[in-house]
């Protein structure tokens, strides 16, 4: 017999916060910082996944679905100046974190959907490829924060997606079994984390770069975005 779902674990990007007009300007911003000249912003955007023309995202790309490590060592590919995977990664960060509070733009209805949760009892987590510092600050700034148990970055020690740690971890941290969990994302590693994990519920949503195919073949459902979530549990 299944489990009920007593637990619900978001994505961060492209699943609270609407991906292209939160990410656009960080991205660019990245790019800026890295860059040793103005002629390199375009193809250090490109590297990593930003188109600088239409200022959309390729699914999967670096600065979709991976890390700052990810998206510095696409930078490094354009750069070729010596510096490290690691200096470069360190920079992401810190403009990650400098911009996640004025960037962060929610998806219509995110206020309500976290509070309908809530009041229904089930705990809730996030677990971003972000940083852990901007994922705080992010939920801070959208006053949401304590609405959240548990709240995590790739370098909160529990391993990146698509491997499971950041299920287990927000199980273990909340008393849950896995299977009394729903995962929500917008990537394919959100839902091969989910699957990874045994997660009792593997939930696609539309608001960010990926489309309904590419999600579809790994999602028990889903939905043009995380708002629509508290009609489908019960």
């Amino acid at each position: 017999m299944s489990r009920p779902i007593r637990g619900v674990l978001f994505d961060k990007d492209g699943t609270l916060l609407d991906f292209e007009r939160t990410w656009a300007p960080v991205s660019r911003r990245c790019a800026e910082v890295a860059a040793q000249s103005p002629h390199q912003v375009d193809a250090l955007l490109d590297a990593a996944g930003h188109d600088p023309t239409t200022d959309r995202f390729r699914p999967g790309s670096a600065m979709v679905a991976g890390t700052a490590v990810d998206v510095a060592q696409a930078f490094q590919s354009v750069l070729q100046d010596g510096r490290s995977v690691e200096e470069l990664a360190a920079l992401v960060d810190a403009t990650f974190l400098a911009e996640a509070g004025t960037c962060a733009v929610p998806i219509d209805g995110l206020e309500h959907v976290i509070a309908t949760l809530r009041d229904r009892g089930l705990v809730l987590g996030v677990a971003t490829s972000d940083n852990t510092a901007s994922a705080e600050s992010a939920l801070k700034v959208l006053e949401l924060r304590h609405h959240f148990a548990f709240v995590c970055g790739y370098d909160a020690g529990f391993g990146g997606k698509p491997g499971p740690g950041m299920v287990l971890g927000f199980c273990a941290a909340t008393g849950l079994h896995p299977a009394e969990v729903a995962v929500v994302g917008d990537s394919t590693h959100d839902l091969e984390m989910a699957h990874n994990a045994g997660a009792g519920l593997r939930v696609g949503v539309l608001t960010g770069p990926a489309q309904r195919s590419d999600l579809a073949h790994l999602a028990d459902l889903v939905l043009a975005s995380a708002a629509d979530l508290p009609a489908h549990l019960s």
